[in-house]
């Protein structure tokens, strides 16, 4: 998680022929790669990594970033990898991690991929976003937050159809430190924030300790529900979910005229080992219902019996009830494949096609591509899903299409690719008439 950022682009031409141009990219205008760069060598702590040890040794690397801060050599406030999503907000294409503001990247003319900087949303005081902001596809706003080690700890906010953020609300209910909010789910009137116990506390660091771990103690996860356009968190819902650490939130809708809830989202069941190797944190898939004004969640249903998590949808039922998810599934060593879940089944697996790549082969996330994307009365599942996959025993990296409606979602295409491409984390596929506007 503390890797440099590489973005892969591959362009699907019309004439149903796959146009390579594939790139490592380097972001070496991120501010973290440019104070580098400058030094002549790598001296940015990671938070994830830097601090474990002794505690001597944690406490020198702080006192060194610290005077490398006050003698200008560094500023903190851009210090993230921008490795973790891509997404388009405001007309823009963002890379992104929740440990710095976004980084606007664009593809030339030519093919080259190239760095324009931080994104500017307007706020001088904002110092980072979350890696997974959520769009309306109609009025084109963005919906984000930030999280941080000082109060209020967790801010909401939107931004216009420009990328221009508006006022932030601080959530000041949402606990006495800092949680990690990886992600959160967006209906068409909530905006819905999971937060468990993973945590960040930054006097660790004293102990020889990463800031970043899991609360020990008696803190219960819970679940806030704050209206879409709320001005303040008065009145804000919290409900208590215990064991449910959301990592990833792959939709949420409204039921019963916004009186209840569903959110559909990968559970941490062992929490614990999500910094160490999140492929062994025990993922499940999960429904999550919450009766929003009686306070309580009324039921969670594991979807699936597979560990997975990346899950994706058809990204027009984005904020409405779906009925299809597509996710990548481990076996705590390897993303040895995807299955597609079917949330219209009762029981305990939902499962109604899967893919295994075969050995040696570990997998991305996938992304579903429409068939029709204009045709509102095509069936949600028709379409691709596309995803890099690299084979450890031949050397081999292959971008595969498969089809999202077959029921072994049988491959369309497979393109073999010139140089390896490493499973990374999350993806974008960028059509090409927004492509152009960029």
């Amino acid at each position: 998680m503390n890797n440099s950022n590489f973005v892969r682009k591959l362009v699907l031409s019309k004439s149903s022929q796959a146009e390579l141009t594939l790139e490592s990219f380097l972001f070496t205008s991120c501010c973290l790669h440019e104070y580098e760069r400058r030094a002549g060598y790598p001296f940015v702590p990671g938070v994830l990594s830097s601090f474990n040890g002794s505690a001597a040794a944690s406490v020198a690397r702080l006192a060194l970033a610290v005077a490398r801060v006050v003698t200008g050599q560094f500023d903190p406030a851009g210090h993230g990898t921008s490795n973790v999503s891509l997404a388009m907000l405001g007309g823009r294409l963002l890379a992104l991690s929740e440990s710095d503001l976004p980084y606007e990247i664009r593809v030339e003319e030519d093919g080259d991929v190239v760095t324009l900087g931080q994104f500017d949303l307007g706020d001088r005081g904002l110092r980072r976003m979350t890696a997974h902001p959520k769009v309306d596809r109609a009025t084109g706003e963005g919906f984000a937050y930030s999280y941080d080690v000082d109060r209020p700890f967790l801010t909401y906010f939107r931004t216009d159809s420009f990328g221009r953020k508006g006022k932030g609300v601080p959530i000041n209910s949402v606990g006495d430190c800092c949680a990690v909010v990886h992600d959160f789910g967006l209906t068409e009137s909530y905006a819905v924030f999971p937060v468990g116990k993973m945590v960040v506390r930054a006097a660790e660091v004293w102990r020889g300790r990463s800031p970043v771990g899991v609360d020990g103690g008696e803190k219960v996860e819970r679940v806030g529900i704050i209206g879409r356009y709320a001005e303040d968190d008065v009145g804000m819902t919290w409900v208590e979910a215990s064991g449910l650490n959301m990592m990833h939130c792959v939709n949420a809708w409204e039921e019963e005229e916004g009186r209840r809830v569903v959110v559909v989202g990968t559970n941490a069941t062992e929490v614990g080992m999500f910094v160490e190797d999140f492929r062994r944190a025990g993922l499940r898939m999960e429904r999550i219902t919450i009766d929003v004004g009686g306070g309580r969640v009324t039921e969670r249903e594991v979807l699936s019996p597979d560990s997975m998590d990346f899950g994706v949808i058809n990204a027009s039922y984005a904020s409405r009830k779906n009925r299809y998810v597509y996710a990548t599934i481990t076996d705590e060593t390897s993303w040895k494949g995807i299955v597609k879940l079917d949330l219209s089944l009762n029981g305990s697996d939902c499962t109604v096609a899967r893919r295994l790549y075969g050995p040696g082969c570990n997998g991305g996330e996938t992304f579903f591509v429409p068939r029709e994307p204009n045709n509102p009365s095509a069936d949600e599942d028709d379409g691709y899903l596309i995803t890099y996959v690299h084979n450890e025993l031949v050397g081999e990296s292959t971008f595969l299409v498969m089809d999202a409606k077959s029921p072994t979602l049988d491959i369309v295409a497979t393109v073999k690719l010139p140089q390896r491409v490493p499973d990374g984390f999350h993806g974008l596929f960028v059509p090409e008439s927004d492509l152009k506007k960029l």
